[in-house]
């Protein structure tokens, strides 16, 4: 990141990691996220290290990684005692479910796809769709 941050808002620190700030206060509220330091006057004090892991959870979360995966994954690194080996079967584990929610996914496409062709535009009185679905 090199922005060698002293102290900042959630607001900012919602702005720099492109996460909602209710979200970082819901990953500090499941443990996801440590709790900052606070000022004088109560308010949540950010740095660096709070900022680099809201970027790790939110790039975890984009490719599709559980809250609990991600939990693991961090219990990991927070040890500093990792292997690449330990991270790489947690992700081809998680590659293997995205996978397979790929092939469902193109199952529903391909009958979606299906159950549009016999509606023939909609001119029909009785909805193929319709009937499909109740099947």
């Amino acid at each position: 990141m090199g922005t060698n941050l002293k102290h900042i808002s959630r607001g900012v620190l919602a702005q720099k990691s492109a996460v909602n700030s209710e979200t970082i206060r819901y990953y500090e509220k499941i443990g996801l996220m440590p709790h900052p330091m606070r000022s004088g006057g109560g308010h949540r004090l950010y740095n660096d290290d709070h900022l680099k892991r809201l970027v790790f959870i939110r790039r975890c979360r984009e490719l599709g990684f559980s809250l609990e995966e991600i939990k693991n994954l961090l219990g990991l690194v927070d040890t500093g005692e990792y292997s690449c080996d330990e991270v790489r079967l947690r992700t081809e584990a998680h590659l293997k479910d995205v996978q397979h929610k790929v092939r469902d996914l193109k199952k529903m496409e391909s009958m979606l796809k299906d159950m549009v062709s016999e509606c023939q535009n909609g001119k029909l009185s009785n909805c193929p769709i319709v009937e499909a679905l109740y099947g």
